[in-house]
C-alpha cells in the first residue's frame, strides 16, 4: 500500500480516535485505511483479536463474539468429550511461573502418567489472542494426545498486563529478538522444563495459533538450537511487522518488507533452518492466507527445491497439502484448508477459535514433529 496523503490522514484520525473514543474505534479506522476506504465502517470481521488494541477485559467476550467461528459438536460430541476428559485426568496438569531479566510469565505443564521412566518429547503451545492455557488446551486437545502418545505439553500464558487482548507481541521489535522480551521468556520456560523434567533435547517443538503462531515462527528462527521444528496455524512470518499499522497491513496480506530486517538481526539467511508444518484457511478473514506461503519463504525458492501438492478431503473439508524441500534438505508441509475460517482445524468445541471440520491439526503436527527430531 502506498503511504499517500489519504492514508497518512487516516493514521492521524486513528490516533485522535484512540485518545477520544478508545482503541476499538482506532482499530476500525486503521482497517478502513488499509482497505482504501473512508467514512462508514465495513461489515468485515474485526482484526482486533490479533493486535494490541482491544476493549477492556470486561467487554472482551461480547466484542470478540462476532469474530469467533461457530463451533459444533462431533456426532458423538458428548461421549467424546467425556472420554477425552477421562484420558486427560490420568496425567498431571500443573501451574508454574518462570522469571528472568525480561519479566515473568505463568505457564501450565501437562505431564502424562508414568512420565518419569524415560526422556519424552516436549511441545510448547502458544495460544492466540483472548485465549489462555486452559482454553487452548481444551480446543486443541493436545493433552489427550500427550497422554496417548507420551509427551509433555507446555502452555505459556500471556497476561493482560502485557497485552490488553492477551496477544503475544509478535509485531514489536523488542519481542522479536533472541534473549530479549517475550522470546527470552519463552526460551527460558522451555529450558526450565528441560531441566526439571526428563525431556529428550532432540525432540523439543513449538507451535501456536494466530498471534501464537507468529510468535512460534519468531522462536524457531531465533532459537534453532532449542526447537527441532515448528507448527504454525493461521499465523504470520517472523519480522513482517514492527508496529500496529504494519501488523494490520501484514494481516491483510500486504506487508513483507520487514522479514529481511528480522533475518539481519539474527544473522540468518533466507535458507530454512528447521522443518515447519503450516495450516491456514483460505477463507480466513483475520489473517490473510498469503501469510502461510510467506512463512515458508526459502523452501520453493531454494535451488533444487521441490514441492508435491495433492488435494485431499479431511473430515468434510477439502485441503491442498504441499510438501516442500529446500536445497539444504530441510522440509516443510503446507496445509491450505479450503473454505476454513480463522480457527484451529479439527479442534474441540470445548475451546475457542476451533473448527471441528477439517484435518486434526494437533495430530498432524504431532506426526510431523515426531518425524523430525533435531539432528544438529
Amino acid at each position: 500500500m502506498k503511504l499517500n496523503e489519504d492514508f497518512l490522514g487516516s493514521m492521524h484520525e486513528a490516533m485522535n480516535l484512540l485518545r477520544t473514543r478508545g482503541p476499538a474505534e482506532a482499530t476500525e479506522a486503521i482497517q478502513r485505511a488499509l482497505r482504501g476506504e473512508s467514512g462508514a465502517k465495513s461489515n468485515e470481521p474485526s482484526l482486533r483479536d490479533i493486535t494490541p488494541t482491544a476493549p477492556p477485559a470486561s467487554n472482551a467476550a461480547t466484542a470478540f463474539a462476532a469474530d469467533r467461528p461457530k463451533t459444533a459438536r462431533h456426532d458423538d460430541g458428548h461421549a467424546t468429550r467425556h472420554a477425552h476428559k477421562d484420558i486427560e485426568e490420568r496425567g498431571h496438569f500443573s501451574t508454574d511461573r518462570f522469571s528472568n531479566g525480561a519479566g515473568s510469565r505463568q505457564y501450565r505443564l501437562y505431564v502424562p502418567a508414568g512420565a518419569a521412566a524415560e526422556p519424552l518429547p516436549l511441545i510448547v503451545m502458544l495460544h492466540g489472542c483472548t485465549q489462555d492455557a486452559d482454553d487452548f488446551a481444551a480446543g486443541t486437545q493436545m493433552n489427550v494426545l500427550a497422554e496417548q502418545q507420551r509427551f509433555l505439553v507446555a502452555y505459556p500464558v500471556q497476561p493482560q498486563q502485557a497485552n490488553p487482548s492477551k496477544c503475544w507481541n509478535w509485531f514489536k521489535p523488542a519481542d522479536q529478538q533472541r534473549e530479549r522480551g517475550e522470546p527470552a521468556l519463552l526460551a527460558g520456560i522451555t529450558r526450565e522444563i528441560m531441566q526439571t523434567h526428563r525431556v529428550d533435547p532432540a525432540r523439543v517443538y513449538i507451535a501456536g495459533l494466530s498471534a501464537g503462531g507468529a510468535m512460534a515462527h519468531i522462536m524457531v528462527a531465533a532459537y534453532p538450537e532449542l526447537y527441532a521444528a515448528a507448527g504454525i496455524h493461521s499465523g504470520l512470518p517472523a519480522g513482517c511487522a514492527h508496529d500496529l499499522p504494519s501488523a494490520l497491513a501484514a494481516m491483510k496480506g500486504g506487508q513483507r518488507a520487514g522479514q529481511g530486517r528480522f533475518g539481519e538481526r539474527h544473522g540468518k539467511t533466507s535458507e530454512p533452518v528447521r522443518p515447519m508444518i503450516v495450516f491456514h484457511g483460505d477463507a480466513d478473514a483475520t489473517v490473510h492466507v498469503a501469510n502461510a506461503r510467506r512463512i515458508l519463504d526459502g523452501f520453493e525458492a531454494a535451488p533444487g527445491g521441490g514441492h508435491d501438492a495433492r488435494r485431499v478431503n479431511a473430515n468434510g473439508r477439502a485441503c491442498s497439502v504441499a510438501r516442500l524441500v529446500a536445497s539444504n534438505g530441510v522440509d516443510a508441509e503446507l496445509w491450505t484448508l479450503h473454505g476454513a475460517p480463522h480457527a484451529w482445524a479439527g479442534g474441540s468445541a470445548r475451546g475457542s477459535y476451533t473448527d471441528p471440520s477439517g484435518p486434526d491439526a494437533s495430530a498432524e503436527m504431532l506426526r510431523f514433529f515426531l518425524e523430525h527430531p533435531r539432528c544438529a
